[in-house]
């Protein structure tokens, strides 16, 4: 009659510890894709300088302007209104540079110019 008793428990334990392993492996993940990202020498060059905002705005114009509309407020792609609240600016840096999203293509504007078009982005 004890072993019923306690193999619930046993069960509820190994259910608790499992779901730690799960949570440990995936804030592992996330860890290591930051250090990886942190790691790039583009975007490292990037966050290493402050952009200029009106420089990232002439980027822009040349060169989203046609999707994302003259005040990025979305035509064929997606509004930027407030995006920097969406995405961290790693994850712009990626939007912008993978191609990662068609329609959207490939871009990698040298790291000046990436510079100024991601403080223009969170300007939005």
């Amino acid at each position: 009659m004890d072993n019923q008793i306690n193999k619930p428990e046993i069960l509820i334990q190994r259910i608790a510890l499992l779901a730690v392993a799960i949570l440990l492996s995936i804030l592992l993940g996330i860890f290591a894709v930051r250090t990886l990202r942190a790691s790039d020498p583009y975007v490292k060059s990037v966050l290493s300088l402050t952009g200029d905002p009106i420089q990232g705005h002439a980027i822009f114009q040349i060169n989203c302007a046609g999707c994302h509309g003259l005040e990025a407020d979305g035509r064929v792609g997606p509004s930027l209104q407030a995006v920097s609240k969406r995405k961290s600016r790693y994850g712009l840096i990626h939007q912008v540079t993978s191609g990662d999203t068609p329609p959207m293509p490939k871009f990698k504007p040298s790291v000046k110019e990436m510079a100024d078009l991601l403080n223009y982005l969170e300007s939005l």
